[in-house]
């Protein structure tokens, strides 16, 4: 009878972490207090992104850029009022971060089926999954039971954040710094196969390398061309590229084969291929195997999505993703 107990301890512990993750954090959390939730979730971003399918790739970046600060607690969501700073003001964020409307939409339709029980931070999380899929990439569970922080941190955002010029080290930094490594590192920066990218953030590229006024030697003289004709040297700094200009809307591993081609449109980009070996084996593996790209990058999300949630009674379920409750 021991023995059997302890197999079936053993069965359980090993099953655990299909349910649940150290967190706490539990893909079944809404079963019973609200399991249309993720329906509701689904329907919201589907129709946001059959209007717009750029707004796939908005939404997905929303999760990278609220966990990079003080962990996934929705903390981006805020707007300024009182003693909070929105994080939406800062640089990686102002006039690029984009798709709160349909958090907003979300939230209410949530709102009126289980009041008081879905976390935002749990929407943006589900929203980037099923972002994710609705753009042709792979789906996974989400762990959930995030509750949502009462503050922001305006520094944090600006200092926590990957950008687009940082050099090699610092953005790898900036990932092992949220208990990321380079493997995550290269499958989440695959992301960038969908989505745009403002002109003022590549431009140090196109002009001025070696004080000659050439593009980057890392460029692509063709592909360098078509960039300067929209993206001149002063002016059109909100003009709009694709990041991926093979398959700007579908989410797939063209984005690595890009990168090999010195097609990458970021320096962020190009630097995965360029300044670490271990990293350039790795896009030359997704660049060849598009089904090991999806694997770890659901991996890598899901990884992502567990950097320090507010659970149990920490935080609170806001009614207005905006505002904290008062």
């Amino acid at each position: 009878m021991a023995a059997k107990l302890i197999t079936i301890v053993s069965i359980l512990l090993a099953s655990a972490p299909l349910c649940f993750s150290q967190n706490g954090l539990s893909p079944q959390f809404y079963d019973h207090s609200c399991p249309r939730a993720h329906e509701i979730v689904k329907s919201v971003i589907a129709k946001a992104v059959a209007k717009e399918p750029r707004m796939a790739a908005s939404l997905l970046r929303l999760q990278f850029h609220d966990c990079f600060v003080q962990g996934c607690d929705a903390s981006l969501l805020l707007d300024s009022s009182g003693g909070i700073m929105s994080e939406k003001r800062s640089v990686p964020n102002n006039n690029s971060a984009r798709g709160f409307e349909v958090v907003d939409a979300i939230k209410s339709a949530v709102e009126k089926e289980c009041p008081k029980t879905v976390s935002c931070a749990d929407i943006l999380a589900l929203a980037a999954r099923d972002s994710t899929v609705l753009a042709g990439g792979p789906s996974w569970e989400v762990p959930l039971g995030r509750r949502d922080s009462r503050s922001s941190s305006f520094s944090g955002s600006n200092n926590n954040i990957p950008a687009p010029n940082n050099t090699f080290q610092t953005i790898l930094s900036k990932f092992t710094q949220q208990g990321l490594d380079n493997v995550d590192l290269v499958a989440l920066t695959g992301s960038h196969t969908i989505g745009n990218a403002r002109c003022t953030s590549f431009r140090q590229r196109l002009y001025n390398q070696s004080g000659n006024n050439q593009p980057d030697s890392t460029l692509d003289k063709s592909y360098a061309a078509k960039l300067r004709s929209g993206c001149p040297q002063s002016g059109g700094d909100q003009n709009m590229f694709p990041l991926d200009f093979v398959s700007p809307t579908k989410f797939d591993n063209s984005y690595f084969k890009n990168i090999l081609s010195s097609k990458g449109l970021l320096n962020s980009d190009v630097v995965l291929a360029t300044k670490n070996k271990a990293t350039r084996e790795l896009v030359k593996k997704y660049a060849e195997n598009n089904q090991l790209f999806f694997q770890q990058f659901a991996k890598s999300m899901v990884k992502m999505g567990n950097i320090s949630p507010l659970t149990g009674s920490k935080g609170e379920i806001r009614k207005n993703c905006r505002k904290i409750n008062t």
